[in-house]
């Protein structure tokens, strides 16, 4: 999430029910998938064989996948949905701030090569323009089918620099089944815990003439995840401990207290609640290819698994104007929403960010970014349990209830 400067294009979710009509069911995945019907917006809903495990898919939006479940139509409702925004529609030439749990945008945000500058245009919100192929058209439907779905987007854009890069864009949103999940993971999930895990392929190709290097700027793929923060909720991020350079960047919106971000044993704990705006990102060669959050109290371990390429340290900054280094931006963020200066949330939310490297691409030549996000239900011993089979037992999900 891009720092204050958006602020005044996020609606408080407490004026979400009166967009949305009947609350009762409100957080439920069958909630959110009514709510789009009667917005007259096209869904592709892919679903276990069980129906059980559905994972709710715009192609409006971008294929974005705006909300996911493991317990069918009346279970947890994963992503964060802007309700009000989505009523509204697309409105806002600059940006529409509809949610979902996971969206393809395009980075940088900021610096030379950001797309949501014009050339010579002074980096700030005045001039900031999301552009509108990652937020207000469509990307074509390719294909799609009970358990996978295709999408695609061709564009022309101008970088800060004033550089003209012709992007291909392919997503693929694919449903995986448990054993199917288990192998990604390395490892069994208990059949006390309920799952539903998705994968997205993300592809960047260069369909210009000329090569993308660090002298003309490199695009990435930057996919954002949304989810509903609770007091319980702790996001935590494994590192690696010979990394020589700077663990962690936590000074986005100034320091982040001790009491809710804590570096130990390998990794970075960061507390979600929604009260207290702060930023978080681990750069090249501190990051893993791992991420987790866990909620005891509902009962939800959340966890990403993306492409790191090993060797690979061009991640570009989107830090807004001048940088001392654009391709020395992190590979994954955590943001929690709380109140601004004025008091305004925007949420609350709270976001998962990962990116894929600079894509130094000759003509016809391609780069992909792959995640799979695992949802997780079930008691709280079983959940830890998979916590540490998946991350290691130096893992302390409880680490802000006792301290550090």
């Amino acid at each position: 999430m891009r720092l204050s400067t958006k602020i005044t294009l996020w609606v408080s979710s407490l004026l979400l029910a009166a967009a949305c009509g009947n609350n009762s069911n409100m957080g439920t995945y069958g909630y959110d998938l009514d709510f789009l019907a009667s917005r007259n917006i096209p869904v592709v809903e892919l679903k276990s064989s069980d129906a059980l495990a559905r994972v709710l898919v715009v192609p409006a939006f971008q294929g974005r996948v705006m909300t996911s479940t493991a317990g069918g139509l009346g279970g947890a409702s994963y992503g964060w949905l802007n309700h009000k925004a989505i009523a509204e529609g697309p409105v806002n030439p600059r940006f529409n701030p509809f949610g979902g749990e996971e969206r393809f945008w395009i980075g940088p945000e900021g610096g030379p090569f950001s797309w949501y500058f014009k050339p010579g245009d002074e980096q700030v919100y005045a001039n900031w323009d999301v552009p509108a192929f990652i937020d207000s058209e469509p990307f074509e439907t390719e294909s799609s089918s009970e358990n996978e779905a295709v999408f695609s987007k061709d564009v022309v854009l101008t970088n800060a620099s004033g550089v003209e890069f012709h992007i291909g864009v392919r997503r693929m949103v694919h449903l995986l089944e448990r054993s199917e999940a288990e192998k990604v993971l390395g490892c069994h999930v208990s059949d006390k815990i309920r799952p539903v895990v998705y994968r997205t392929i993300n592809t960047l190709t260069n369909l210009g003439p000329t090569a993308w290097t660090r002298e003309t700027g490199m695009p990435s793929v930057w996919l954002l995840g949304m989810y509903p923060p609770t007091p319980s909720t702790v996001v935590f991020i494994p590192f690696r401990e010979d990394h020589e350079g700077k663990i962690v960047n936590d000074e986005y919106f100034g320091k982040v207290p001790e009491d809710r971000l804590v570096v130990k044993d390998g990794f970075v704990y960061f507390r979600i609640d929604g009260k207290y705006r702060a930023k978080i990102g681990l750069p090249a060669g501190s990051a893993k290819d791992l991420c987790g959050s866990y909620d005891p109290v509902a009962g939800v371990l959340n966890i990403l698994k993306y492409t790191v390429p090993q060797g690979v340290g061009d991640y570009v900054n989107s830090q807004w104007g001048p940088q001392e280094d654009p391709f020395g931006g992190d590979v994954i963020n955590s943001y929690n929403d709380g109140p601004t200066e004025t008091g305004v949330v925007m949420g609350p939310f709270y976001e998962i960010e990962t990116s894929s490297p600079g894509a130094a691409l000759a003509p016809g030549e391609s780069l992909t970014h792959t995640q799979y996000t695992f949802h997780l239900e079930g008691a709280a011993s079983e959940l830890e349990k998979l916590a540490v089979d998946v991350f290691g037992a130096g893992v302390k999900l409880d680490i802000f209830r006792k301290g550090k």
